[in-house]
């Protein structure tokens, strides 16, 4: 026999998701690096480091919107939650400030010159 079928006695194969303790995938997100041709030459640890950083921004997100669709008395979290969330968190604003989010309103806003004045 040639050496590659051995029949399992090889190690276990682990993705770099699993060694890094990441739910999103390092080796898509390399090969989207790659194929994007941002550079010649990508690193081994350039993948793994953008997918915690996308898996981190995804939780901050998802966590502030399921707390704007409990606020609201929903279950499920709709693209106004996602508005309400980033719009409300001054960091998330700013990263997103040029973002369109599709059917995500405006922030609950009257001037204060509307309002009716005190007597």
């Amino acid at each position: 026999m040639s050496g590659k079928g051995k029949g399992g006695r090889g190690k276990k194969i682990t993705s770099r998701s699993a060694k890094a303790g990441l739910q999103f995938p390092v080796g898509r997100i390399g090969r989207f690096i790659k194929q994007g041709k941002y550079s010649s030459r990508v690193g081994g640890g350039a993948p793994v480091y953008m997918a915690a950083v996308l898996e981190y921004l995804t939780a901050e997100v998802l966590e502030l919107a399921g707390n704007a669709a409990r606020d609201n008395k929903k279950a499920r979290i709709v693209p106004r939650h996602i508005q309400l969330a980033v719009r409300n968190d001054e960091e998330l604003n700013r990263l997103l400030g040029d973002a369109t989010i599709a059917s995500g309103g405006v922030l609950p806003n009257i001037h204060a010159v509307l309002l009716p004045k005190k007597k």
